[in-house]
């Protein structure tokens, strides 16, 4: 296959009464788009019957479905990002993401070839939220002096020339931060796009207290091992 301008990277996680609807939005908007494109789904954990949905409607040559046995973000990112053959490798979190933002967030990444182009959420959920993704944020920016407002936040496009210098390591839901401060370190350019984050779209969340402590942790220490 030709090697497509842009690799997107759906991970799910028990998503599969919304499988249909996100393969049928996103190759719907993504055919808009003037440029080659790949979508890899990434079902990962306890398959819940998203794979054969998928399967069974996907009839394209640039879509692919694959599961992942052992269930997590980082590892369905990392895994997706390793087989992509895209120009630029965009992926993002498809329980949250509006496909509009996404088509922006793509063609402000076309336009600024060498930089990381990525989403900063402004956040319209429950306060306790909105406080913990502070908390994270400010951490994150005093261990790490990186100038970005959101770590986590999605869609994010890197070049993948970029990507294949960074070596990242994390395999859970310390890889957005991983990213982030290797490509600073490496002087690469990150531009944020504000976006209105407000209810999830699919699925149920999977971030609560022993989780948010654990991303805290890992935070100081994944600044030992860079």
């Amino acid at each position: 296959m030709i090697e497509p301008v842009f690799s997107i990277i759906l991970p799910l996680y028990k998503q599969v009464n919304h499988a249909g609807h996100l393969y049928d939005t996103y190759t719907q908007y993504l055919d808009e788009l003037p440029d080659t494109w790949e979508l890899l789904f990434i079902v990962n954990g306890v398959d819940d019957g998203a794979v054969a949905a998928l399967t069974l409607l996907n009839t394209r040559a640039n879509v692919q479905v694959h599961w992942l046995e052992k269930g997590g973000w980082g590892r369905a990112v990392k895994y997706g990002l390793s087989i992509a053959q895209g120009k630029y490798l965009c992926y993002t979190n498809s329980a949250r993401t509006e496909i509009k933002d996404l088509i922006m967030i793509l063609n402000y990444a076309k336009v600024n070839n060498d930089n990381v182009v990525k989403a900063t959420r402004i956040i319209r959920e429950k306060l306790i939220r909105k406080a913990g993704s502070i908390l994270y944020n400010l951490e994150c920016r005093i261990l790490y002096r990186v100038p970005v407002w959101d770590i986590n936040g999605t869609p994010k496009v890197i070049p993948r020339k970029v990507y294949k210098e960074l070596n990242i390591i994390s395999d859970d839901d310390l890889i957005d931060a991983e990213i982030i401060v290797r490509c600073a370190l490496k002087n690469v350019s990150i531009i944020e796009i504000p976006v209105i984050s407000t209810t999830r779209i699919s699925g149920s969340s999977t971030t609560n207290f022993k989780s948010a402590f654990k991303m805290y942790s890992g935070a100081i220490k994944l600044k030992n091992k860079l």
